[in-house]
Order: structure tokens, then C-alpha cells, then sequence
């Protein structure tokens, strides 16, 4: 049976599958000794470099520069002229020395005021190196041995649907992604699948009024056939569609950007991204993206030259983060943004004699913004490894990519051990990623892990004034309260948020009875309103 069948089945699942906004307050709430900073607005972006980047030209090894140079003759970043590598970092020890590409100006930029790490041999166990699968390994929080966290949802899905239990039902999304036409697989949760917006090809100011919609009034009445089940879905989409937009454009109309970005496409969408964040919009992670990385050939315009097609696409990249962490702080809001790139594989370590690289496995991470700790971690990449035995790849995995993302959905935005597990567990090794965590990755003052101690408060204790039941439901639901009051008024929400009913009636007996016999099976999320208190409770129809 499939877990998410299991969750809407069972009367005794989990506390953390039945009772996620409980699991919320006991998760965000910390120690009132601790002297710990307010996480409520912090944001992750993700900037996705599609088609696999040349980790290699991008930084240079440079205790290992003369075999670099036997692998790359004719397209490794030449150690002079004009276009000679940048040194990044010559405190740094000797099996740290990094070389940037010379397009790289903005990331050492980023790095000399302390705001850029370097994560060196970034993978996964058994790399998978075609596109398609690794880029959904990525987006499952799966490695090359096993698809046992999910290969219909993403972990990013999974995370924002237990820990932002309690946003499911605002009026904006939770993430908001551009650059790609196709909606993310890393959004797709368990059971609230409409956790993110796409809004690529949008202009975010008139999003809400260009929305096309199904044109005109939904139908009143929704057949109950397979027929009446899909129109019922894009109506709901629909609606849900036009509420999160309403909400973006009105965030990036009440936003601005502080400073010049270049004219291109990645600092469009980063552009876009600043607007929104300026603007309030609630929205917990975004993700951008600029493609063109498979750089089989002409990834660079001659032999011995650092100008190309990679030098374009980095110097586009470094630009871009650059003039967004600029904006950021400039209207002094880095302390609440950390960026990260990610690229579902690297290139092999030798040339390919067309100008270009092919397929490899590692590749590096950039993390970057206030909140990090500026630096490099790990070492160098052991060039020797690269044979014409195993193909000239570079097989050693420093780090998981899992364990950077851990250690910010933990460290940085406050998720507890039981919410990492549940977005991906290390089945390869049998052991959790909150084990296997990057020490440094955060300055101390923006790491909750230290001197903040989260709550071990049991969620199924988390006081109610309201009672619903039975929980699951067929039919009927009860609402009862411990409080004495005549009337209720409550809000019905689907997994994805849209709100289905908005009532206030009358107490009988000490409670108010729904039919919600038309329902669906599935989940929905009930908010109680009394007086100026608020709860929420999640309920299943079977």
C-alpha cells in the first residue's frame, strides 16, 4: 500500500501524518532561555544550474594544475593572460587552493565579505548520469541505490508540507518557482500537492489579471463520476491558481529592488524573486533556473581560451547572485535569505576533443548569503582518480547533497529530527542526515543549533479548545468545544489549501454537526475561530 493510501486509511497513523499543525508549534517553538533569533521569515532560494556544470573550469584545483592541464590541453582556465584563473583564497591551505573561472568575479566578491561557501565533490551514492534520473533523484531525495524516499514526491514537498503544516492554508504559496514552464517534482508532497506556483512567463505585476481561468462560473453541480472528479480538480486548481496570484502580484507591486541587476534572463528571475521578498509575500523557498550546462562541445571558443559558452553561463550566474545578495542587504533583508546552487551531476575530469566536456558525478555547491559561513568545504578533487580505467571520472563524494540541505532545513530554518527523516532518510547507509550534518555552514548567530534547544513537548499535548470527530470521517464530523459559546465559526480547507467553506452556526448541544457527504475522500484542514483564538486540525475523509 502506498504511504500517502496508508495516511488517509488509518485511525492510528502518526502524529506526525494526523497532526502536523500540533507537530508545528511543538517543532517552532524553543526554550524561552536560549537566546535565539526569529526564524519566521526565512527563506531558501534555490538556483538550479540545469544540464550538468563543469565543476572542473569552474574551480580550479590548482595544487593539482598540471594535471588538470594533461586532462583539459586545449579548454582548462589558463594560469595567465588576461583570462588566467582568479585566486580565491591564499590563506587557505594547499589542498584548498581554488582558482575561480575568470567569470567568476561576482562569487569572489561574494566570498571576500564572508557570505559564499564552496562545497567541494558534491553527489550522491551511485551516481545515475543521464539527466532525467538524476534530476529526479534530486528532486525525490533519493541517491543511485534506491528510490525507498518517495519517486512520486519530492522532498522539498514533503518538508514544507509537514513543517509549514500550518501555511497550507494562507492565500499564497509556500514556494514559488521560475525559469522552467513544468511545475517542479520537488514540490509534489504526500497529500497537499498545490504547494507551489509557477509563475515563469508571467509578468508578476499583472499575474492575478492575465490568469485565464476556466472562463466563466464553475459548474454548480459536480457530478460524482471519474468525469466530475477531474472537473472538480480544475476547478480547484483554478480557484487556487487566481488566489496565489492575487497574492504575488500584490507582493511584487508593494515591493522593489534596491539595485541594478544585469539584462539576462537568471537575473530577471532573481530580480523577480528580490521584488517578491520585499514585498511581504509569505512564501517559504523559491527556486530559479538557468539552463545550458551540457556543454558537450564549444564550451569554450578555441583551444586555450577561457571565453565561451561556460564563461558566459558563469559569468550570467556570479552576476545574478551578486546583485541579488546586493539587493538583499541593501534593504536589510540578508539576515533572512540563504541561496544555494545545485546541478544534477558534474563532467568527466578529461576533455572530450569537441571543445567540451561529457558526463561525470561530482560537481560543486555554492551556499551563500549572511547567514553563511564563508568558506571552502572539503578538499580538492583527487585528479589521480580519473583513468582511462573508469572513463576519467572523479568518483569520490565528499558530501552528500542531502546533507547541505539538511543542515539548513535544521540549522537555519528549525526543523526537528522527526520532519528530516520524513523528507529523506540515508537508506543507503541506514542512518539519518542529522547524523551526517555540515559543521560551519551557518555563522553562529544565525544557527539555531546553537544555544537554541527545540521543544520536546509532545505534539498530542498541545492544548485545544475545539474537538473534531471522528477522525477519519465517512460522512458526518462533529465539532464540540470545551468553551462556553453559542456559536462557531470555522473555515474548510482542501489539502491545497482553497478554501471550501466559510460558516458561523449555531452550538446544539454543545456542538455543530456537518454532511459533508459530497466531499471527496482525502484531506482536509478545519480552523476554528474563536474570538481572537485560532487552532487548526487536520481531518481525513475515508
Amino acid at each position: 500500500m502506498k504511504r500517502r493510501d496508508f495516511i488517509k486509511l488509518s485511525s492510528a497513523a502518526s502524529a506526525i501524518a494526523l497532526t502536523p499543525f500540533e507537530l508545528q508549534a511543538a517543532i517552532k517553538s524553543f526554550m524561552p532561555y536560549a537566546n535565539c533569533p526569529d526564524i519566521s521569515n526565512r527563506k531558501l532560494v534555490l538556483i538550479n544550474l540545469a544540464g550538468a556544470n563543469d565543476g572542473l573550469n569552474t574551480i580550479v584545483p590548482l595544487n593539482q594544475y598540471d594535471i588538470y592541464s594533461n586532462l583539459r590541453p586545449t579548454i582548462k582556465v589558463p594560469i595567465t593572460g588576461v583570462n588566467k584563473y582568479i585566486s580565491l583564497d591564499r590563506t587557505l591551505p594547499d589542498n584548498q587552493q581554488i582558482g575561480l573561472n575568470p567569470a567568476l568575479t561576482g562569487l569572489k566578491s561574494i566570498y571576500d565579505k564572508g557570505w559564499l561557501r564552496i562545497m567541494q565533490s558534491v553527489g550522491y551514492p551511485s551516481q545515475n548520469k543521464s539527466h532525467f534520473k538524476s534530476t529526479d533523484l534530486y528532486l525525490t531525495g533519493n541517491d543511485g541505490n534506491s528510490l525507498l524516499n518517495g519517486s512520486d514526491t519530492g522532498w522539498l514537498g514533503r518538508f514544507m508540507e509537514l513543517y509549514y503544516a500550518d501555511l497550507i492554508v494562507e492565500n499564497y504559496p509556500l514556494a514559488v518557482e521560475i525559469g522552467s514552464n513544468k511545475t517542479s517534482l520537488g514540490f509534489h508532497a504526500e497529500e497537499a500537492h498545490g504547494l507551489s506556483l509557477n509563475i515563469s512567463g508571467q509578468d508578476p505585476a499583472g499575474f492575478y489579471s492575465v490568469l485565464s481561468g476556466l472562463g466563466g462560473v464553475p459548474p454548480l453541480n459536480i457530478p460524482d463520476s471519474d468525469y466530475g472528479k477531474q472537473l472538480e480538480y480544475l476547478t480547484n486548481t483554478d480557484a487556487l491558481s487566481n488566489t496565489y496570484a492575487e497574492s504575488i502580484s500584490k507582493a511584487f507591486n508593494s515591493g522593489k529592488n534596491d539595485t541594478s541587476y544585469p539584462d539576462s534572463d537568471l537575473a530577471n528571475q532573481l530580480k523577480t524573486v528580490a521584488r517578491l521578498i520585499s514585498g511581504d509575500l509569505g512564501s517559504k523557498i523559491y527556486m530559479v533556473r538557468i539552463s545550458g550546462f551540457d556543454t558537450h562541445n564549444a564550451q569554450v571558443q578555441g583551444p586555450g581560451e577561457a571565453i565561451g559558452k561556460h564563461h558566459s553561463l558563469l559569468t550570467d550566474l556570479a552576476e545574478s547572485m551578486e546583485a541579488f545578495i546586493d539587493d538583499m542587504n541593501s534593504q536589510n533583508l540578508s539576515d533572512n535569505v540563504v541561496g544555494l546552487t545545485f546541478s544534477e551531476f558534474g563532467r568527466k575530469a578529461a576533455e572530450n576533443g569537441n571543445l567540451g566536456t561529457d558526463h561525470g558525478e561530482i560537481a560543486p555547491m555554492f551556499v551563500f548569503g549572511k547567514p553563511v559561513e564563508g568558506g571552502v568545504s572539503g578538499t580538492n578533487p583527487d585528479l589521480t582518480e580519473a583513468t582511462s580505467s573508469n572513463n576519467f571520472q572523479i568518483q569520490t563524494v565528499q558530501y552528500d547533497y542531502r546533507q547541505t540541505f539538511t543542515t539548513l532545513l535544521q540549522n537555519y530554518l528549525g526543523a526537528d529530527d522527526s520532519i528530516i527523516d520524513a523528507t529523506f532518510f540515508n537508506h543507503t547507509v541506514n542512518d539519518s542526515f542529522v547524523n551526517l550534518k555540515i559543521d560551519d555552514l551557518l555563522k553562529s548567530e544565525f544557527d539555531i543549533s546553537k544555544g537554541c534547544v527545540a521543544s520536546t513537548k509532545n505534539p498530542l499535548e498541545a492544548h485545544k479548545n475545539w474537538l473534531v470527530y471522528p477522525n477519519p470521517f465517512q460522512d458526518i464530523v462533529n465539532i464540540t468545544g470545551i468553551a462556553a459559546v453559542e456559536t462557531l465559526s470555522f473555515r474548510v480547507y482542501n489539502a491545497s489549501g482553497l478554501l471550501l467553506l466559510n460558516k458561523t452556526e449555531a452550538l446544539v448541544d454543545g456542538k455543530v454537526t456537518l454532511n459533508l457527504y459530497n466531499f471527496s475522500s482525502g484531506v482536509y484542514f478545519f480552523e476554528m475561530l474563536s474570538g481572537s483564538h485560532k487552532e487548526i486540525h487536520k481531518v481525513v475523509k475515508i
